[in-house]
């Protein structure tokens, strides 16, 4: 960790676009800090931590609200799945629901559909498409995968957050609160005592009630197609906000892009398709007071989707300009790895990424390595689809 300005950062090189972002940040948070998986974001830098007292931040959570990991640990071994690997990835890819703004192929219901904040403004016209999306996995960097571990082990692995209704809510609070479009604009900030504060709370609440839902009902539908029972889990979100108590005050800790990491506290933290996936928990030091318990949520990106797959005309679907990443170049990364793969664009590839050990090493004095998970399967939407709801 460094002190830049004043503020904890983790990582090198230091983005200073980013670094930009959360110094702007500070003017207005009561402390801040930069993970070392930190890049750029909207108002807000990826990675990003910022506390207030009273209030609480809209562009700090971002669109994906409550966007989150959830692993779990099978009875069944690594051996099993990797002898018959090919057919349940085909399972996994037909069976689950992957790209942009689909209903899942199974109703799903939940008892947080009872939930009486569905009746505020903000979210009242939502809870039929929430529904309808509720175990949908997405586009963008979200995914389904299953890992083994250092003895063995079956894992799944999943990542996304609360889809349409995540993303609508948060638009809708943002224009609400006046915020400004753009990347390097300031971000929204409401006191939790008003009643737009107060309004965006419960439905960010909601949302991550409705994330932790959908990652819960996949893991368990992948673990039903294996035959397998699941044995342990960990679940974190990583683009919310908590009440939570540092250095004696009371603080509204928002974290995009970044996991919670108290001491003890579980998180799972993924790489890329062809790279080490992790087990962590936080531990006790100075440099983990700095960080507001906080550490990475994946190896951060060092290249923008459009430099990778080149920039394409959305409308028509005609290639713009080449990108750097090739479907040739991510596959041999990923069968050097072993590694089965359904779905994914070049945007996601490998080549995309920091590498997970080396960005975790930046906060060796924060957090420890339980169990490291080497991907045997990864399933991720197709080529080429924008997904809004990504964080």
């Amino acid at each position: 960790m460094k002190l830049i300005e004043n503020i904890p950062v983790w990582g090198e090189p230091v983005d200073m676009s980013a670094f930009s972002q959360i110094r702007n940040c500070a003017r207005t948070a009561d402390a801040v800090a930069l993970m070392a998986d930190h890049h750029k974001g909207y108002a807000v830098p990826i990675g990003g931590v910022l506390a207030y007292s009273d209030r609480i931040s809209p562009s700090g959570v971002g669109f994906d609200i409550a966007c989150g990991n959830k692993a779990v640990l099978l009875d069944v071994p690594a051996s099993e799945i990797r002898a018959n690997i090919r057919t349940i990835m085909d399972d996994i890819w037909n069976n689950l629901s992957f790209g942009l703004g689909l209903k899942n192929k199974q109703r799903v219901d939940h008892e947080l559909f009872d939930d009486p904040a569905w009746s505020i403004k903000a979210i009242k016209g939502l809870k039929d498409k929430a529904r309808a999306q509720l175990g949908t996995i997405g586009s963008g960097n979200h995914y389904v995968d299953l890992f083994e571990d250092e003895q063995g082990r079956a894992w799944v692995g999943v990542h996304f957050g609360s889809r349409g209704l995540g993303h609508k809510t948060a638009t809708f609070f943002l224009n609400a609160g006046g915020a400004k479009d753009g990347m390097d604009v300031d971000p929204l900030v409401l006191s939790v005592r008003s009643n737009l504060g107060t309004d965006y709370l419960a439905c960010m609440q909601l949302a991550g009630r409705y994330a932790y839902a959908g990652r819960d009902w996949v893991c368990s539908e992948v673990a039903r197609m294996l035959g397998a029972n699941i044995l342990e889990e960990v679940h974190n979100h990583h683009n919310y906000a908590w009440r939570e108590t540092h250095g004696g005050q009371e603080l509204w800790v928002v974290r995009k892009g970044a996991t919670p990491a108290f001491p003890g506290q579980r998180g799972f933290v993924g790489g890329s398709m062809g790279d080490i996936s992790v087990i962590l928990e936080g531990v006790e030091s100075e440099e983990a007071k700095y960080s507001l318990y906080s550490t990475v949520h994946g190896a951060g990106r060092v290249m923008s989707r459009n430099a990778a797959r080149g920039k394409i005309n959305r409308r028509t679907g005609r290639v713009m300009s080449q990108g750097a990443v090739s479907r040739e170049m991510m596959m041999e990364w990923i069968r050097r790895q072993g590694v089965e793969l359904r779905g994914a664009g070049t945007d996601e590839s490998p080549h995309c990424y920091k590498r997970l050990p080396e960005v975790l090493g930046f906060h060796s004095s924060t957090v420890r390595i339980l169990h490291t998970l080497k991907p045997i399967g990864v399933a991720m939407a197709g080529e080429n689809e924008f997904d809004p709801y990504k964080d």
